[in-house]
């Protein structure tokens, strides 16, 4: 069996009225992993998630303690397989021998620290499957695994015009603006180099988040251009759905930055500040757009749904 492989939906007569029921073990609710349940569930999938909890600013070893003691308590019985996203609850779901177990890796439990990317390998090890959502990704795996992008949801990330976009978000109609798409307090984005960066191209830089998932497309359409400063990342979710929705680029080489970038007109990718600076300032000046929708690469919100679906029917 080869490292990666590619899942095709199968379109027999099981694929309507699924009666599946999964435990999703997640650290967190991020928008692309309710948007794997929304679609799952729309395929007949019963979901129930359990998250880490948080304590304070964080989560420690107490923490992971009640996770763990949490999915152990309930009657895996019920479920027919068990999901664990991202590699630090692949311990968790591999303490019950109970039911099928699949691992979705996220990309910074692999690209990140060496002691959670050995982790998370020698638990994919043991796992029934593994999911994989990028290129990078996979070509850091040595498990088999199966390569599913995280789908976007072109309907909600499309071209909306810019005035009408500020207007919505309260920002001057005049002004050439940069988006940062992230806590500015998470280490792992590099918010002193994107402001840096944006100092240097003369561009004002304005950030979000925690704002209703359905906003982010206004956000990205107020701006002239994204800005992705990570020092590593499982995607960036951010660049398929800016790309979506037509709005420049300008990214370090992180993730799948590089491959959905490839071909897009007016978007850059670079890895020194100069680089950046100077592709940001080249971006805003042109006040074009990009053409990212049609360029983008990746799944479906449907088809992504599709691939899932037949992982867990290969494990079941």
């Amino acid at each position: 069996m080869s490292p990666e492989s590619e899942p095709t939906a199968t379109a027999d007569e099981e694929t309507d009225g699924v009666d599946l029921r999964v435990l999703q073990l997640t650290t967190s609710e991020r928008s692309f992993f309710r948007k794997q349940v929304e679609v799952l569930e729309e395929r007949g999938v019963e979901c129930v998630t359990v998250v880490v909890p948080r304590a304070g600013e964080g989560r420690g070893p107490r923490e992971y303690l009640a996770f763990y003691l949490q999915t152990l308590g309930r009657s895996l019985e019920e479920f027919d397989l068990v999901h664990a996203n991202y590699g630090l609850t692949a311990p968790m779901a591999l303490a019950q021998p109970v039911r099928p177990i699949v691992l979705s890796l996220w990309g910074s439990d692999v690209l990140g620290p060496s002691w959670l990317a050995t982790l998370s390998e020698l638990c994919g090890e043991r796992f029934d499957a593994v999911v994989s959502p990028s290129k990078p990704l996979s070509e850091e795996l040595s498990v088999p695994h199966h390569r599913i992008p995280y789908g976007v949801d072109t309907d909600l990330f499309r071209p909306i015009d810019r005035t009408e976009a500020r207007e919505r978000v309260g920002w001057p109609v005049g002004e050439k603006i940069a988006l940062f798409p992230y806590d500015t307090e998470r280490p792992v984005k590099d918010y002193a180099r994107a402001e840096r960066v944006a100092d240097e191209a003369g561009v004002d830089l304005r950030t979000v988040s925690g704002v209703d998932y359905e906003e982010m497309p206004y956000y990205f359409n107020a701006a002239d251009a994204l800005l992705v400063t990570s020092e590593y990342e499982s995607g960036p979710m951010v660049v398929r759905e800016a790309a979506a929705c037509n709005v420049p680029v300008v990214s370090t080489s992180v993730g799948f930055a590089p491959d959905v970038l490839d071909d897009v007109t007016n978007s850059v990718v670079a890895d020194d500040d100069a680089a950046l600076a100077a592709g940001l300032a080249d971006v805003v000046a042109g006040d074009a757009r990009s053409d990212g929708r049609e360029m983008v690469d990746g799944l479906s919100l449907e088809e992504m749904g599709d691939r899932l679906l037949d992982v867990y029917r290969s494990v079941v």
